[in-house]
């Protein structure tokens, strides 16, 4: 049994248009989507902007909604389940957003956006406790302990990051969805990045769903690669397959849009 499943996942958008504000045309982001993710594996989500990979990523988390299909979380259907119900499952399941900036408070100190997870999903702990856990995430994701009274805007991309991955594992998820994770990075801090969430994979037992539009990132991260294209899936199958041996034409663009090394 996948610890997640996606079937025939439709996102439709109307297009509004005329006097009244009538639905006029619709706009498929995702249509017929469907993947498992086997747990402790990464499957990467991989197509160009627009293909609609991070629409799914966001109703996956139910921060999107969907016009129909099925999203199973350990074989429970979570798109009909009531927020009530769903809400212990959000601690499992987090994202790391692709834009470091956007994604943290500016008006908040690191500690506060460390502590804010644990105070909404661990509420017995104290200040204190609070306090030693964000300490002990920094040191994971490689920050010093004196960044905690800093704000986001004293570091560099890279360890903006950082602070988002550890902000999303102070919860203590098993599911993880890396949005783009590196695409907003310097080339040479996507790296260190991409090579911390593999090490933070092994150390936490995590399943990742990693999302990008470089196929050249998508397979160094990834057991297996769900190709997208205008809303569809066009190809999926284990990465090496993938990349050496592709079956579609918009898999073998994109292939060949990776750069090589002379």
């Amino acid at each position: 049994m996948p610890l997640l499943s996606v079937q025939d996942l439709r996102i439709h958008f109307p297009v509004r248009g005329g006097w009244f504000g009538r639905a006029t045309d619709v706009i498929k982001a995702v249509d017929k989507v469907s993947f498992d993710v086997e747990e402790g594996s990464t499957v990467g989500l991989v197509g160009e902007s627009g293909s609609g990979k991070s629409t799914v990523a966001r109703a996956l988390l139910k921060l999107l909604p969907v016009t129909s299909g099925s999203v199973k979380y350990r074989d429970r259907e979570i798109l009909t389940m009531p927020e009530s119900e769903f809400r212990p499952l959000r601690k499992e399941m987090q994202m790391v957003f692709q834009d470091p900036i956007g994604s943290l408070n500016p008006r908040m100190t690191v500690e506060s956006i460390l502590a804010e997870p644990l105070q909404i999903h661990f509420p017995e702990k104290t200040r204190d406790e609070r306090r030693e856990v964000s300490s002990a995430l920094l040191k994971k994701v490689g920050l010093p302990d004196d960044s905690l009274q800093r704000y986001p805007h004293e570091f560099s991309g890279g360890q903006r990051q950082r602070i988002g991955i550890a902000r999303a594992l102070a919860v203590q998820p098993k599911f993880l969805i890396c949005d783009e994770p590196v695409s907003a990075l310097d080339v040479s801090v996507q790296a260190q990045i991409l090579n911390l969430l593999k090490d933070l994979q092994e150390e936490f037992q995590l399943t990742l769903l990693f999302i990008a539009h470089d196929l050249a990132v998508v397979r160094h991260m990834s057991d297996r690669i769900v190709v997208m294209h205008h809303g569809k899936i066009v190809e999926q199958g284990d990465a090496e397959q993938v990349c050496e041996h592709p079956r579609h034409d918009y898999t073998q663009k994109l292939l060949d849009a990776v750069p090589v090394l002379s």
